[in-house]
């Protein structure tokens, strides 16, 4: 943010609030992690190295956090969507508390999973929630000892009074969301909801503002998406600007797959219970897993398997080939599997050969000298608008933005990636059918609308490609010696139009910089497979010990 002033929401304009899931996990963020985007300064680095930028990259320890969360508590109790009632839990005789849900382990109680790694509150391998009364055979986590069953009064969040009202918030709001957050959502709805137990015996997190309940918490799971709100109030004292202003202001949330139902559900639910005028969530893109290697294996710090976001960097692969290999296969449709040889089949033949090759062929050839080339000036194209192979290219590449931007809108990611690819198809095919080499020595004209509307297409590939890989287009805007800050496809500044007319983006006597190869070759991944594989690993643990 530095000394500039916070952004706020813009009357009148198309203002967008976007949110996403708060990095719960204990250590190092492995891609499953990043590709969903309280170690928080090992978190914020790892994500300032992917390029992942936040207006605001914030924590729930703060009073401010405290402050809501207590607000909005009182609120529901005013509006009695709270009530009280006496529940078993797992006590720690040895460790002398109650133990949190992610503090028990034992047994997945479903017959088709039966993973003996689940935790209190959902099984990772089934993704399943879960309760900890529900596990067989549980353990304390931290000693290892058999938990024992204590009663305890809790407060609840009474959903059932709000069942109809979430009913229709879901039924409204769904059609922008993507299919398996509609599903899971639609999943609890069908069973029928159920009080949520909201508080815990623990003595770190929000106290209960409650005289009864002074020595309780709220659950993580109650207070963690009000996160988002608290955060943004840190970020900005007129926060109630963009979270309780649902005419102007559009939700859009991240998560994985296991977090939906607190973001559908839980957390409208709360805010609807306030009865206050919130900004309510617009759209939920959740993600399935990413499972590492050809087994489907989970990403695991401590059996030394999967790449945690550090090790990422140590590799020397760059970061937009990591970043266009994790959105290629971002997990939207089920889960999704990180192997290496698909990372190096994706950026030998598509960053590389059909990217890169497309944008290198352009450049290099309007920096030949004179003779040979344009000698680094774009070429006058009169009569582009009339010239049959470009007409036949702007159409192609009109409807590769027309779904592009399709697929942004709808957070189909890995959609909206694949057709700027299709543009650098089509520019590839363009070149080569073309012949330009021909053509400059037997019809200038013609090569000069061919070579102007082929450095716009490098151009649009540069805007279009900005969300999924900033590094690359900052290296392409460099060496189209154009500013960093790429036109915005929209329609009110006729950029989408513009774009389909590809021979009008960069103006006639405009001097490119210096073209360069913008990616390498991956020749062997067998180092990579070896060094992150569990079994590598476990060896080198076994060679440790015996030293």
């Amino acid at each position: 943010m530095g000394e500039h002033a916070p952004k706020l929401p813009i009357p009148g304009k198309r203002n967008m609030l976007v949110t996403s899931a708060l990095p719960y996990v204990n250590n190092v963020p492995h891609l499953g992690n990043i590709i969903g985007c309280k170690y928080h300064a090992i978190h914020k680095e790892v994500y300032e190295w992917f390029d992942i930028s936040f207006d605001v990259f914030g924590r729930t320890s703060t009073p401010k956090h405290t402050e809501i969360c207590q607000a909005i508590f009182k609120k529901l109790m005013e509006n009695k969507f709270l009530s009280e009632n006496t529940i078993q839990q797992l006590y720690c005789n040895r460790c002398q508390r109650f133990l949190a849900d992610r503090f028990v382990e034992g047994t997945c109680p479903y017959e088709d999973c039966k993973d003996t790694s689940a935790k209190g509150d959902q099984c990772q391998k089934c993704g399943k929630l879960l309760d900890p009364m529900e596990l067989k055979d549980p353990k304390c986590k931290p000693c290892r000892s058999t938990p024992v069953i204590r009663d305890t009064t809790h407060l609840f969040l009474e959903l059932p009074l709000m069942e109809n009202e979430l009913r229709e918030y879901v039924e409204s709001t769904s059609g922008s969301w993507s299919k398996i957050s509609y599903a899971i959502t639609k999943s609890w709805l069908t069973q029928g909801l159920e009080p949520r137990c909201i508080s815990r015996d623990l003595k770190w997190g929000v106290p209960v503002p409650h005289d009864k309940f002074k020595d309780k918490v709220l659950y993580v799971w109650f207070d963690a998406p009000i996160g988002y709100i608290s955060i943004t109030a840190s970020y900005t004292p007129d926060w109630e600007k963009w979270w309780k202003n649902p005419e102007q202001v559009e939700l859009y949330q991240f998560m994985g797959e296991d977090n939906v139902p607190f973001h559908s559900l839980i957390f409208p639910s709360t805010l609807l219970g306030t009865r206050e005028n919130w900004t309510l969530l617009k759209t939920l893109s959740a993600t399935s897993y990413l499972k590492y290697g050809t087994d489907k294996g989970k990403f695991s710090k401590s059996e030394g398997t999967g790449v945690f976001g550090n090790d990422a960097k140590s590799t020397n692969i760059p970061v937009e080939v990591w970043r266009y290999y994790l959105l290629s296969i971002r997990p939207e449709g089920g889960d999704a599997t990180f192997a290496w040889d698909d990372l190096k089949e994706k950026l030998n033949s598509e960053l590389n050969h059909k990217l890169g090759n497309f944008i290198n062929r352009v450049l290099k050839f309007v920096a030949l000298p004179p003779g040979a080339g344009y000698d680094s000036v774009i070429p006058d194209a009169p009569g582009a608008d009339s010239h049959l192979p470009t007409i036949e290219l702007a159409l192609a590449v009109g409807q590769c933005v027309d779904d592009y931007l399709l697929s942004m809108e709808k957070v189909e990611l890995t959609k909206a990636l694949k057709k700027t690819m299709e543009i650098a198809d089509e520019g590839n095919r363009y070149l080569t059918h073309n012949q330009i080499w021909k053509l400059f020595k037997e019809d200038t004209a013609s090569c000069c609308i061919i070579m102007k509307t082929a450095v716009g297409l490098v151009y649009l590939l540069g805007c279009l490609l900005g969300p999924f890989m900033p590094a690359f287009s900052q290296k392409v805007f460099k060496q189209l010696n154009m500013p960093l800050d790429p036109i915005s496809l929209s329609d009110e500044r006729g950029n989408i139009y513009k774009s389909k007319r590809p021979w009008e983006i960069i103006p006639a006597g405009h001097r490119i910089g210096t073209p360069e190869p913008l990616f390498t070759k991956l020749k062997d991944v067998a180092s990579f497979e070896k060094r992150f594989g569990a079994a590598s690993n476990k060896n080198n643990k076994k060679k440790q010990q015996t030293r």
